[in-house]
């Protein structure tokens, strides 16, 4: 197993609910998640969930703040992640999958209506410390 990648998901907020993806790349594929992916070199965490949020869903967001940190390790692809998990609220567009090879469908949830399989870093942000403070910014 490498050092660890590390990467962005975002929680887009709008009227109390945000943006899910499933993935349709091979890693995760079928699973479910929030936008985001790999900081690029010299890119801040706003930097990178601004530009993968437009590339993934074509939208633009504001108010971007760090919400919390999960280790990731998938045993089966032999990958290891650090996921800095951040929220933001739509500013403007509206959402749609800009990137059919990695994305096949898009929907708006809250955590009572979490769709199923979750991509494996929200097994560990739903025991994580993290969990109440991102559902209070959602109310």
């Amino acid at each position: 197993m490498n050092r660890p990648g590390v990467g962005v998901a975002v929680f887009i907020i709008r009227d109390h609910k945000f943006l899910m993806l499933k993935r349709a790349g091979k890693h995760g594929r079928g699973t479910w998640t929030v936008p985001g992916g790999w900081i690029e070199g010299g890119e801040t965490f706003d930097q990178t969930s601004k530009r993968e949020v437009k590339e993934e869903v074509g939208v633009t967001i504001k108010n971007i703040r760090p919400a919390g940190i999960t280790n990731n390790i998938f045993k089966e692809e032999s990958v290891h992640s650090i996921t800095v998990w951040m929220v933001a609220y739509l500013k403007s567009g509206e959402p749609e999958i800009m990137e059919p090879e990695k994305i096949s469908e898009l929907k708006w949830c809250d955590f009572d209506s979490l769709p199923e399989p979750l991509f494996l870093p929200w097994e560990e942000l739903l025991k994580s410390k993290f969990l109440n403070g991102l559902k209070k910014q959602l109310q």
